[in-house]
């Protein structure tokens, strides 16, 4: 089962490292990892997407609660939260392809926001599925390069994460 965990930090130095040792240590692979300042400047958040199915996340959410500068976790469940990812595509564009390739960028309600002689860069914003998509609908064009962020994730309502 996939987890998305939210972990809210004290903004210092190490305390990622601490964070992603503790996953290594105990055989986890994250999936993706984002790290990011929240409203407070004293506070980050990271959001970490790992796989729980061969080993329980119990265990490593505990210990992460042990390490000094953890302040909150949360496990957010999918039905109540709201995730996305942000993607920059750079896609070979010649004159000929174009208005083809900014019809698939309409379609998914991306953005072109720079063109070159040879290339389009695309920005994506959405979940996997939804950044999948459009990957395999440029990839025919010429795929020159892709930037993924990481998922990011929220809890609805009013809530804190």
């Amino acid at each position: 089962m996939k987890h998305t965990l939210s972990v809210l930090v004290e903004n210092k130095p190490g305390v990622l490292v601490r964070i992603s040792g503790l996953f290594a240590r105990r055989g986890f692979n994250i999936d993706s990892l984002a790290v990011g300042e929240t409203e407070d400047p004293m506070l980050s958040r990271v959001t970490i997407s790992v796989d729980g199915q061969d080993q329980p996340i119990e265990q490593v959410t505990k210990q992460l609660h042990k390490l000094i500068n953890v302040i909150k976790i949360t496990d957010l469940d999918p039905n109540s939260s709201v995730t996305r990812e942000l993607v920059l595509i750079k896609v070979h564009a010649t004159s000929e392809t174009r208005s083809e390739i900014i019809q698939v960028v309409e379609i998914f309600r991306a953005k072109i926001i720079d063109v070159s002689a040879s290339t389009l860069i695309v920005e994506v914003t959405g979940t996997k599925d939804k950044i999948e998509g459009i990957i395999s609908l440029l990839r025919p064009f010429g795929l020159v390069e892709v930037v993924r962020t990481g998922k990011i994730a929220i809890s609805r309502g009013r809530k804190r994460t």
